[in-house]
């Protein structure tokens, strides 16, 4: 902040009055901005959040101006005379370049310019997930080149996100850099996160458990969400589409002064069985969802944070034949699938009351789902609690150092064998508990300004495998502010987690056998990224290439074909490479038009005993693209889409159905109108190619395989299968909603 004396004596004549506000691009809010009084040296920067404080005002009208780097400069006149102080204003900046302009992002667990970071981090924001609205955090993320949602089952619809090809287990998800997703609730949780809530996402492509440990091993993907602060005084969001979707988002800021609150409630619900390819099924899972969240934030000197959130979901979801009612439930005339969840989540983050930034975090979720799969019945427990505290601090002129201590405990039973122990003849319940503690340090060293050097060291114990280590090692060079070149090593590892969400191979009276002593999942990772931009005043443009090379060992897969009677759990005597390459492009011409496209070529596939397969549901082609025009930023049309190539897919024995899928689109457009500053309208149609997937099922006529072992009418002896599922089931569909947001200060 700079003061002149001149504006002190000023002030002590005239009043003291202050302004607390955000500054807010198109996007959302934009950190590290200019804040100032106009024609004077007095001002601040915004904080990582795009907030501002500025005090010692005279009690007057007063004229602030806004500018950042790729923003056109702003002035807002303020009236103070009546001497109180103007709390969360907003001022509002158009942006003069590209739409994905650098932002904060804490992928090396803090805060900096994505621009500055070592680390290839590729950061979503909400404009860009509206360009293509969607009611989950699952279905949004396949916007991002490399990351792709896979529905695991065609009658439940649960999934998974796969990152450059890898399976999702492999796949850390983050929320507000905590890691309270995972495991079971990876499979189920994400679809119970609503956009509506989410600041930004940031994509690290690659292990990272150097910083965030074990499941660490594929990518990162950090969801952020909302603070009190940042958030609209009210919002609302309604969509619906032809297929009898319905989705709902409200949004409510509340509290004065220093304490601030959000609160936030989505509904979502599709109650109209549909079976468009006419196998007797339902094309897509129904569903009744409730989430409510709520975050408190207190305001603190010296941008220290404060803040407490909890969210709270409610799902039901059911699938199977058109007739199935949840009085079949359980039984074996009509199929079906159902699954019920219960989910709560609490997130605290506290910047201790020291001079060091010691910040402490901690975070706990407990996840209930009771489940039927035709007559065989799932119910499951999860409860993750974490804890963390790290402590920055900047030496000399070029280190940036970060330590920190972690321990994550979870505890996981289920009414499988997986969770059971037989002692004396008897089973008896045996649920997992498994803590891990950690121990993490890095350094961030600048040398002048165009090199940086990153270095990082974590050191984890599990009780089963002892101490695992994590190195990584990042450097960045920047020879114009046009060109970057990144390298980066990095390990990922997974710790021994013997449940499976395969539900009926874990169940009946199966015999869990630990074949030999298991060593952690390991993964290491070399990727060589490059970003050149050609800016001007009228037009921007901007390339992202990475190549990258990921090899995994140790990895732990269940072996259910070895005897009927048991699961036998072994680490793979060989190796799984992914490897590639991801162009991302980037561009504008003038204020209206925008293009984003991104292509992945990949290579993902295991060795053992000479013997090479292909990794399943992973293309070697796919990618993404966006085109967007506005005109006077009033009316809109989006173009959104991904592209896939062939992917290897399961088949049983001698299986009439492809082994590899077919190249195909989804692409989506939108058209959009703001009739204010508060009011939006939007309409479009979905998977305009209507591309659905042939012969999701197999034998979908004798879903309890009642007469699989008929070799007259079933001589490949194939059995009840919905695992060959590589595309949504939704074909064409139109949606439509409305928009509505106040902003605070207006």
């Amino acid at each position: 902040m700079l003061f002149l004396s001149a504006w002190s004596l000023t002030v002590a004549a005239s009043g003291q009055c202050s302004i607390n506000g955000i500054v807010r691009g198109p996007d959302g809010p934009v950190p590290y901005a200019n804040v100032v009084v106009a024609g004077t040296v007095l001002g601040v920067s915004t904080d990582a959040d795009g907030r501002f404080e500025l005090r010692e005002l005279p009690c007057e009208r007063t004229r602030i101006a806004a500018s950042a780097v790729g923003y056109q400069r702003t002035e807002r006149l303020f009236d103070l005379q009546g001497g109180k102080p103007l709390d969360a204003v907003v001022i509002s900046i158009p942006s003069s370049s590209t739409e994905l302009e650098e932002v904060v992002i804490t992928g090396t667990m803090r805060e900096v310019l994505r621009s500055e970071s070592p680390i290839p981090v590729e950061v979503i924001t909400p404009a860009f997930l509206r360009r293509n609205p969607s009611p989950a955090l699952f279905d949004a993320v396949g916007q991002v080149n490399g990351v792709r949602p896979q529905i695991n089952c065609s009658v439940c619809n649960t999934g998974d996100i796969h990152i450059n090809g890898m399976e999702g287990p492999y796949t850390m998800v983050l929320i507000d850099g905590m890691p309270i997703v995972s495991g079971l609730s990876t499979v189920y949780g994400l679809s119970g996160i609503p956009t509506s809530l989410v600041e930004r996402m940031e994509v690290v492509k690659g292990p990272g458990s150097a910083l965030y440990g074990s499941e660490a091993m594929g990518g990162i993907i950090n969801v952020i969400t909302k603070g009190p602060v940042l958030a609209p005084l009210v919002s609302a969001d309604a969509m619906s589409t032809s297929w009898g979707e319905h989705n709902v988002d409200l949004g409510l800021r509340l509290g004065e002064g220093r304490l601030k609150g959000l609160l936030g409630v989505n509904g979502y619900r599709y109650g109209d069985p549909r079976d468009d390819n006419g196998d007797g099924f339902t094309d897509v899972t129904l569903q009744e969802r409730v989430s409510i969240f709520n975050k408190l934030s207190i305001q603190r000197p010296d941008r220290k944070q404060a803040s407490l959130a909890a969210r709270y979901v409610h799902e039901d979801r059911w699938g199977g034949d058109m007739d199935w009612t949840p009085a079949f439930a359980g039984g074996d005339s009509v199929y079906g699938e159902s699954i019920a969840t219960r989910r709560w989540e609490i997130i605290g983050q506290y910047h201790l009351p020291v001079n060091e930034r010691v910040l402490a975090q901690v975070s706990f979720n407990n996840h209930d789902q009771r489940s039927w799969y035709g007559i065989v019945p799932f119910n499951a427990a999860q409860r993750v609690l974490f804890g963390q505290v790290h402590w920055s601090r900047k030496f000399g002129a070029g280190h940036e150092a970060l330590t920190g201590i972690a321990l994550r405990h979870t505890f996981y039973n289920d009414n499988t064998v997986g969770t059971s122990t037989v002692l004396e003849g008897i089973r008896k319940d045996a649920p997992q508990r498994k803590p891990l503690p950690g121990f993490f340090v890095q350094d961030e060293w600048r040398v002048k300004d165009q090199h940086a050097l990153l270095l990082g060291y974590r050191l984890d114990h599990d009780r089963d495998h002892g101490l695992v280590h994590s190195p990584r090692m990042a450097w960045k060079y920047v020879p114009s502010g046009r060109l970057t070149v990144r390298a980066s090593f990095g390990t990922g590892y997974r710790v021994v987690n013997l449940f499976t969400e395969d539900h009926a191979a874990l169940t009946g009276s199966r015999t869990v056998v630990i074949a030999e002593d298991l060593r952690p999942e390991r993964s290491w990772n070399g990727t060589l990224n490059l970003v050149r931009k050609w800016p001007s005043e009228k037009r921007f443009f901007a390339i992202d290439a990475s190549i990258f090379h990921t090899r995994f060992s140790n990895r732990i897969l269940p072996d259910y074909a070895t005897s009927a009677d048991a699961i036998f759990y072994r680490n793979l005597h060989g190796f799984g490479v992914a490897q590639g390459v991801n162009l991302n492009f980037e561009g504008r011409i003038g204020t209206n038009m925008k293009a984003v496209a991104g292509g992945t070529f990949m290579d993902v596939h295991t060795e053992q005993s000479g013997r090479r397969e292909e990794q399943l549901f992973a293309p070697t082609w796919s990618g993404t693209f966006m085109l967007g025009y506005e005109h006077r930023s009033r009316t809109g049309l989006d173009l959104t889409g991904q592209w896939y190539g062939p992917m290897r897919l399961p088949l049983q024995p001698n299986d009439f159905r492809a082994e590899w899928s077919p190249w195909y689109a989804i692409v989506n457009v939108q058209v959009k109108h703001r009739f204010s500053e508060r009011i939006e309208a939007y309409g479009g149609v979905k998977n305009l190619l209507d591309f659905v997937p042939i012969d999701p099922l197999m034998r979908p006529f004798d879903p309890f395989d009642r007469h699989a072992a008929d070799t007259v009418s079933n001589p490949n002896g194939y059995t009840f299968d919905t695992a060959y599922m590589y595309a949504p089931m939704q074909g064409v569909r139109a949606f439509a909603g409305v928009r509505y947001t106040l902003q605070g200060g207006e």
